[in-house]
């Protein structure tokens, strides 16, 4: 059996789980594909594929070209880059891996305190001898609106509680009952943008929520408003976002997310003094890591066994 590991940037992936138990010939990729056509001249003659989340995508024309591919492991219960319809039609399994949702929350409020108090400026005004070049805001007493209260939303949604923020959300379905079982105030969808001084983003892509935060929305939000955003980046129009960040109709934007990844060398994110910019580590922790490459070993395992476990779709 010949198993390829996809999109190991760190290249931890080998020692993070018991991979010489498969008994396979394992190879690891630490870079980027370029495009659905190197993926296909890469990764032809593996029977198993290993997808670190949605870094690579495998939409039908892909997956038909791994003709050898039998088995497609996702880190995590589900991934948007897997056409996982075209891979049952072609006889290809899909499994996930277990998952948790604190990384992803602990990284939201790294983002939300470094752009509140300043931190990329001040670091930078440390490391070249500086000292204080400007004034951070306090949290306490602020409103922190959540777009979208599932898993995620409701964690960083008790942060803001503990630091004494008001929180408020909305989404397509949330009502004010569920809200309120977790303290937060369910208002409608331009209150959450008007009111908010710090916005964070906690919904899925999908069609109905790709592009939600556009040039209408940003324009609601007050002038010394913070958008954070760790769900997905197609989420937040991204050019009315630098339009409104160069502006200055909003003080702040922290991102680890983007329509494209890696973020290009040149994008004007990169330039932009009011914007903290972390490359999609939300989940990159070893806890969560250990969990994805234990649980994709045992996915390799029971499908050898022909009782494959944790099937998507």
């Amino acid at each position: 059996m010949k198993i390829a590991v996809l999109d190991d940037y760190q290249d931890v992936a080998r020692g993070l789980a018991d991979w010489d138990s498969l008994g396979a010939e394992i190879r690891v990729f630490t870079e980027p594909f370029a495009g659905e056509a190197e993926v296909v001249e890469a990764l032809a003659g593996f029977e198993v594929i290993v997808a670190m989340r949605e870094r690579t995508r495998f939409p039908a024309r892909v997956l038909a070209g791994l003709t050898g591919l039998r088995l497609l492991v996702t880190t995590g219960p589900v991934n948007a880059a897997i056409d996982v319809a075209a891979a049952r039609e072609l006889g290809v399994v899909v499994c996930g891996t277990g998952y948790v949702a604190y990384p992803t929350a602990e990284l939201t409020w790294a983002l939300i305190l470094a752009a509140a108090r300043n931190l990329p400026a001040e670091w930078g005004s440390m490391r070249a001898g500086g000292w204080q070049v400007g004034l951070g805001v306090g949290l306490r007493g602020k409103v922190l609106g959540l777009l979208g209260l599932g898993r995620l939303g409701t964690e960083v949604a008790r942060i803001g509680q503990a630091f004494g923020m008001e929180c408020v959300a909305w989404s397509h379905n949330l009502t004010a009952d569920r809200a309120g079982e977790h303290g937060v105030t369910a208002v409608g969808r331009e209150q959450l943008f008007a009111r908010a001084d710090v916005l964070s983003v906690h919904t899925v892509l999908s069609r109905r929520t790709q592009g939600l935060v556009g040039a209408a929305e940003l324009a609601l939000m007050k002038p010394s408003s913070i958008l954070v955003n760790t769900s997905r980046g197609p989420v937040v129009d991204e050019a009315a976002l630098v339009a409104a960040l160069r502006a200055r109709s909003i003080a702040a934007a922290a991102l680890d997310v983007y329509d494209t990844e890696p973020l290009p060398a040149d994008h004007p994110l990169r330039d932009l003094d009011n914007v903290v910019l972390t490359p999609h580590i939300g989940y990159v922790t070893r806890e969560l890591y250990e969990i994805f490459y234990r649980d994709a070993v045992e996915d390799i395992a029971a499908f050898r066994s022909g009782r494959p476990i944790r099937v998507l779709g």
